[in-house]
């Protein structure tokens, strides 16, 4: 009898002990996991890195310094002639105003006993910020009953002597700053200490408009949280009808053909175009062609509707998609019709996705610098723009133009103010985001 004669009996396999290929395999699992979790603690690493970077240096923005002294308000200088005119009162210059501020920080700090050796008054009056003679004269301008009165005034401090209370600025740098000086730091230390200047919430630093690179202080992100708003005005009233309807049309009614696979390929490449590419046609078309004004939320919108269109769509074929044929064929048995088997039935139920789609494209939108940076943006706004729709053609700043100017600037507490405008914006874009869950959540249906 032969080998193999022999009939051949299979190795015995244990259900219990794993072999040689299952052991490679659970192991090339837990590598897999391994690498898994490595990937997402990278992220999350990332992520905290930002973050406290981020919050680190912007958290500073929302706390100012203020000075808080009284004045009294010389009629022979701030009206001469006694007849409390508006058009007289408007003539005098912030010098005059100055000369008031000079005056009132002198006399607060020899009442507060603070030495001021080496000082003069108008370096005493430097700790303040450049902005303080305009807001007293607004202020005068406003009520000109004031003059003549002594009146208490709550001013900013200049960005040095805010600088100083927030660590930013020494008393060593400050010998080599042609801006400030030791000794007006070690005056603003004592004001502190005797109550003639605080660190309070910077309530202006959300309402104020843009300052210039002298007045850091006083820049705030009021005009560009307005333009923003307006130009996402304006992409919700035009991109989400007009997306809504081409998706409907592409996914419900349009004919399975050449031309229409051709506008969905396009459609496709539109949602990966780069954004500067939209600046460049905006610039073309809405300015230099149908001459529109630059710098204007309409402009921006209609920019950004371009933008977010294709992402509109796509996000609304796909929630249509996603409703069962079944309840299209349930409609059209009881005798609807394909328009009302659309809009009664598939319509409401693909309502979630659409607006979860339209509220991420917004917020895409939101945070684009590019395409407002060709159509001029980038100009300095101080005036803030009227109520729409007159609003959505004057001047006006974005909330990440804003943020890319700042960072442009020479003065250091302007990163302050960029950091906490990334605050603002990312706090926005959170809500915008948690909006779109919760609309989610709320009206999604089960079948």
């Amino acid at each position: 009898m032969t080998d193999a004669s022999i009939p051949h009996t299979p190795a015995r396999v244990s259900l219990i002990a794993p072999d040689e290929r299952t052991r490679k395999r659970n192991a090339a699992e837990r590598r897999f996991r391994a690498y898994g979790l490595a990937a997402v603690g990278v992220g999350l690493l990332a992520l905290v890195v930002l973050m406290t970077s981020i919050l680190g240096n912007g958290l500073s923005a929302f706390r100012q310094t203020y000075v808080t002294i009284e004045a009294t308000l010389d009629p022979a200088i701030l009206d001469p002639k006694g007849q409390r005119n508006p058009d007289d009162l408007a003539k005098v210059s912030t010098i005059g105003y100055g000369r008031q501020i000079d005056a009132a920080v002198s006399a607060a700090v020899a009442r507060a006993g603070i030495p001021t050796e080496g000082l003069t008054d108008k370096q005493m009056s430097g700790i303040l910020s450049k902005e303080a003679p305009a807001q007293l004269r607004n202020k005068v301008l406003a009520d000109p009953e004031l003059i003549g009165q002594t009146v208490p005034l709550r001013m900013l401090a200049n960005g040095r002597v805010d600088g100083f209370f927030k660590g930013r600025v020494s008393l060593a740098s400050a010998e080599l700053d042609s801006n400030t000086s030791p000794e007006q730091l070690e005056l603003a230390g004592a004001m502190r200490a005797a109550g003639l200047m605080e660190v309070g919430f910077n309530l202006g630093f959300i309402t104020w408009p843009d300052a210039s690179e002298l007045r850091p202080e006083a820049a705030g992100l009021g005009v560009a949280m307005l333009g923003s708003a307006y130009m996402m005005i304006i992409v919700l009233v035009l991109a989400l009808p007009l997306g809504v309807a081409a998706s409907i049309y592409l996914q419900e009614f349009a004919p399975r053909n050449r031309w229409t696979d051709l506008i969905e390929v396009n459609i496709a490449n539109l949602a990966a175009v780069p954004s500067i590419v939209y600046g460049i046609l905006g610039l073309a078309i809405f300015i230099n062609f149908a001459g529109l004004p630059q710098s204007a939320p309409v402009v921006g919108g209609l920019i950004l509707t371009l933008m977010t269109l294709p992402t509109i769509i796509i996000a609304t074929r796909a929630s249509l998609d996603a409703v069962p044929p079944s309840i299209r064929d349930a409609a059209l048995g009881v005798g609807a019709s394909k328009m009302q088997s659309v809009f009664h039935h598939v319509l409401p139920l693909a309502l979630p996705g659409i607006m979860t789609g339209t509220i991420i494209g917004m917020a895409r939108a939101l945070g684009e610098t590019a395409p407002l940076l060709l159509i001029g943006m980038v100009a300095f706004v101080r005036d803030y723009p009227a109520a729409p729709p007159e609003g959505f053609f004057d001047p006006a700043s974005a909330l990440p133009v804003q943020v890319y100017q700042w960072t442009q600037r020479a003065d250091p507490a302007f990163v302050e103010r960029a950091s906490g405008a990334i605050i603002v914006l990312l706090v926005v874009l959170m809500l915008m985001n948690t909006a779109a869950i919760i609309l989610r959540r709320r009206f999604e249906r089960r079948w």
